[in-house]
């Protein structure tokens, strides 16, 4: 798998740079996986079925579901998409892929700076609502 961080490169894109993450290609392939992807990565934002779906069609099999106390520890599975839930640090949620490495590859790592970073931490900033797990 990709251990090079993906930055996000909209508002609202960080789904797109996870999934680029995981798929191993640029945030730009990436996004021109998503329908109607660049009017949503500055307006609305995806879903995790989306996410599922783009990575369905690439061959990968994946679920999205929310996280109870049974599937929490699934959550630091290599290839895991988590969603923070929505907050006053993050007012749309976030996206954060987990690498190889045990980190959480996070696309806007200095959020909300203007001057978008990527990169890994080893913490999640905020609780972790749904997960996008491999099966």
């Amino acid at each position: 798998m990709n251990q090079t961080p993906v930055i996000q490169k909209d508002s609202m894109s960080c789904a797109v740079a996870c999934t680029a993450f995981i798929l191993n290609i640029s945030y730009q392939s990436s996004l021109k996986l998503f329908r109607n992807g660049k009017w949503k990565v500055k307006n609305k934002g995806f879903l995790c079925k989306e996410i599922v779906n783009i990575l369905g069609n690439r061959g990968f099999k994946y679920e999205y579901k929310y996280i109870s106390n049974k599937i929490k520890r699934k959550i630091y599975k290599p290839n895991t998409i988590v969603f923070l839930k929505r907050s006053g640090k993050y007012p749309s949620g976030h996206y954060l892929s987990r690498a190889d490495n045990n980190l959480w590859m996070d696309p806007w790592i200095n959020f909300p700076d203007e001057n978008k970073k990527a990169g890994f931490r080893k913490k999640l900033p905020e609780k972790p609502i749904y997960a996008i797990l491999s099966l």
